[in-house]
């Protein structure tokens, strides 16, 4: 597999790629930056590496081996790079919001996409907060979610800060083709604390009529754990909170009205395993972890076919 974007994303999956072992195999790293650490890293642990970018991957001796192509790179440019790239009969797995291809949530959808040639990663906050919203949607129809991502403004690089409208446009589509609420909203803050913020989530889900809290609880604490097989830093920072609105006290929600039901708030962070960014760098590592963790379902599925 190869990697395109040598930059913090890109890095720090080529890391991770290196040390699981497996049936993942790294056959290049590309940028267009021959200055980049990523590409440096690149070279020091042996891995084939190109500054050229997509046109150069393309180019390189052995390309036609490449099963599966890592964007990590900006919306904008991915769609350059899929264009270039699909007729190639390779797989991509997109880390932009470009969302190209359908939305891949690990424990929510893969099952449902092993074989799209195309598949994105939705964002560092749909990854965090998509699952909380399945399962509630689980036990209790989600009417509307709304989700706050606040990350550190040093964990933001040039790409994350050029898609910040792709952001909160591809999180709440998700909340909603993923997640399965009836309309989302989506939004990130980026702030500048010092010593930098971990990655923290807010998840308001809103369920219309009364809803069986336990069972809620019950969905949330296991889908967490299903993330943390992946993320083990990912965890509730509170017990999930619950707030009844009823005829005398309902809550107002703009363009919609008077909401009459539970919401339901579950609060969130996440802890990066520092491969190689900073453990403050949550949003990133949840990207990468879950783009790991989808290749690795792939791959499964990809020997268990050849093998049938």
């Amino acid at each position: 597999m190869a990697i395109i974007g040598s930059g913090n994303i890109g890095t720090d999956l080529m890391l991770k790629i290196l040390r699981c072992g497996g049936p993942l195999r790294m056959a290049a790293m590309v940028g267009i930056d021959p200055n980049s650490d990523g590409l440096a890293r690149a070279k020091r642990l042996g891995v084939p590496t190109s500054s050229e970018g997509v046109h150069g991957l393309l180019a390189m001796p052995g390309f036609e081996q490449v099963r599966l192509v890592f964007d990590a790179t900006s919306a904008e440019a991915h769609v350059e790079h899929w264009e270039a790239l699909r007729h190639t009969g390779v797989r991509v797995l997109d880390l932009t919001p470009a969302a190209v291809g359908p939305f891949c949530v690990p424990v929510v959808n893969l099952e449902d996409h092993l074989d799209a040639p195309n598949l994105n990663m939705v964002t560092c906050g749909g990854q965090a907060t998509v699952p909380i919203v399945a399962a509630v949607n689980r036990t209790a129809p989600v009417t509307y979610a709304e989700i706050v991502s606040s990350i550190s403004s040093k964990s933001a690089g040039p790409g994350t800060r050029a898609n910040i409208d792709e952001f909160t446009e591809t999180t709440a589509a998700a909340l909603e083709v993923v997640g399965g609420a009836q309309r989302g909203k989506a939004m990130i803050v980026l702030n500048p604390a010092e010593p930098p913020i971990l990655m923290r989530n807010t998840v308001y889900c809103l369920v219309e009529g009364d809803c069986d809290h336990a069972a809620v609880e019950s969905s949330i604490a296991a889908m967490i754990e299903r993330v943390r097989c992946y993320v083990p830093g990912y965890r509730l920072t509170q017990p999930v909170q619950f707030e009844t609105f009823g005829p005398d006290n309902p809550l107002h929600i703009p363009e919609t009205g008077k909401f009459i039901g539970t919401r339901v708030t579950t609060l969130l962070q996440v802890t990066g395993a520092a491969d190689y960014l900073p453990a403050y760098a949550g949003n990133l590592d949840i990207m990468t972890s879950a783009a790991l963790a989808t290749a690795k379902s792939i791959a499964a599925h990809s020997l268990t076919n050849v093998g049938g």
